[in-house]
């Protein structure tokens, strides 16, 4: 058999299944290459090593092997509660901080039988669409180590893309689930608002963050996203959440068959064009080509779109993320001085904002939200590129004007928030390489509770660019 991490999930989940592989030798394997190797990576924070040995024999023992992801590896992100672990959010302000109690989505995992093996690195409170701070070392992409992996879920990408680990759930609350996993390579899904039970998105501000899955193929996504919904099995039983319309049934069997033709739009417009300026490289534009091109031979009818113009969007989507820090436990010069920089600005920005601000900013995301929907609801999905630039160079991103440092993010991310803001669900794929041999992919962007659709067009588009089969090549190996 080949190493249980040339494996996908999947086929690592039937190994444990015929009794192939155990839970504890599948979870030994793993620490020992994130011993090995995360050093030069910094995809993870804290490994529980003697946690993850101790939950692998119990699940072994005493839990049930229909259990959807019955002795799986994973990883929390540093953002996610786990009671007993360090949660340090990024950020140095946290560095002491354990909790007592775990997370709904922690405890959903657990209950589908998964192992966490520790923490996956986050940058400062999950703001930034960048893993690098002060508070530890970056996370490092491992197909070329002197480029970023993306964020907030950056650590979760590392640690997938290099084989760390089988599968790792991410957040997404601007972009933070797909821009790692296009800076990587790798497969990522935004689910719908409300699609997750314990991270539906509805209870947080503006609705934007949601949990899903990065992984190395669609259907590997898609088994990790069954669990996130339904950590019990099939059954939602106990498991509520304002669900999505439509099926809430396994989303595993579209990504496996991979069936259907749809009508599809193309854009690469974006809500901040009109006050950014945002530019595609050569290598997003032929990303986009491939799959365009691919697309058309599976019979999907494909139509240009282009946005229409919004002046509101940009000024509240700021505001949003501005009144989104205020929260921040940093009391007083001696705590503040503890943030980044860009937190601390966020932060005091967020602060100084008036109820008044903020309900015009969620009253101008809501209405840009019912536009966006309008706009795509004569097709089934719409394609876009996953980043406007290849993958960033580690302390490329201004830490020091804030302002810049903004521009920045949305001149590499232009894509992802704006379907956070209309609470869609969408998948990133990793469809080609460049010539430096850096992965770089599209975006499908789905209707309400569209994730089957998604994730059938993704399983068609891997049967032709075999993103699987792309391997890291590992120079950092021993560094």
């Amino acid at each position: 058999m080949a190493e249980p991490h040339e494996l996908s999930a999947l086929e690592q989940w039937q190994a444990l299944q015929t009794g192939e592989l155990s839970p504890s030798e599948l979870a030994e394997h793993y620490l020992d290459r994130i011993e090995a190797l995360n050093p030069a990576l910094g995809a993870f924070v804290t490994i529980t090593a003697e946690r993850a040995w101790a939950r692998a024999r119990d699940v072994e023992q005493n839990v049930p092997r229909t259990a959807p992801l019955w002795g799986l590896p994973f990883a929390d992100k540093d953002l996610q509660l786990r009671a007993g672990v360090p949660a340090r959010f990024g950020s140095r302000l946290m560095r002491d901080f354990v909790p007592e109690q775990s997370d709904d989505l922690v405890l959903a995992l657990d209950e589908a039988g998964g192992v966490s093996l520790g923490k996956t690195s986050t940058p400062e409170f999950g703001l930034p669409s960048y893993t690098e701070g002060l508070a530890g070392p970056p996370a490092r992409n491992p197909w070329n180590v002197a480029l970023g992996a993306g964020g907030s879920s950056g650590g979760a990408a590392v640690a997938v893309a290099a084989r760390l680990l089988p599968f790792a759930p991410g957040s997404d609350g601007g972009g933070s689930v797909r821009i790692p996993a296009a800076a990587c390579g790798l497969v990522g899904v935004k689910p719908s608002r409300g699609r997750v039970p314990s991270a539906s998105g509805i209870d947080k501000l503006g609705g934007l963050p949601v949990a899903g899955p990065l992984a190395r193929t669609v259907a590997d996504a898609a088994l990790l996203l069954d669990a996130m919904v339904t950590p019990g099995g099939n059954h939602p039983d106990h498991h509520f959440a304002l669900r999505a319309p439509h099926d809430d049934g396994p989303l595993l069997g579209h990504a496996v068959r991979g069936e259907g033709r749809f009508q599809l739009g193309v854009m690469t417009s974006s809500a901040w064009d009109e006050d950014y300026d945002v530019v595609l490289a050569p290598e997003a534009l032929a990303a986009l080509d491939a799959a365009r091109t691919q697309l058309d031979v599976l019979g999907h009818g494909l139509d240009d779109l282009a946005l229409e113009p919004d002046p509101s969007y940009v000024p509240a989507f700021r505001t949003i993320w501005q009144a989104g820090a205020a929260s921040i436990p940093a009391e007083g010069d001696e705590q503040e001085a503890l943030l980044d920089p860009l937190t601390r600005w966020l932060m005091r920005r967020g602060r100084a904002l008036s109820a008044r601000a903020l309900a015009e900013a969620l009253a101008a995301l809501s209405a840009f939200e019912r536009s966006f929907i309008r706009q795509l609801s004569h097709v089934d999905a719409v394609l876009t590129p996953a980043l406007a630039l290849t993958p960033r160079p580690v302390g490329w991103y201004d830490q020091v004007d804030p302002e810049r440092n903004f521009a920045q993010q949305v001149q590499y991310t232009p894509f992802t928030s704006m379907v956070n803001v209309s609470g869609l669900p969408a998948i990133v794929l990793p469809v080609l390489q460049t010539a430096d041999g850096l992965p770089m992919g599209v975006q499908l962007i789905g209707r309400p509770g569209g994730e089957a659709t998604l994730l059938a067009i993704g399983a068609q588009l891997e049967r032709h660019f075999r993103w699987q089969e792309r391997v890291p090549p590992e120079p950092w190996r021993g560094l």
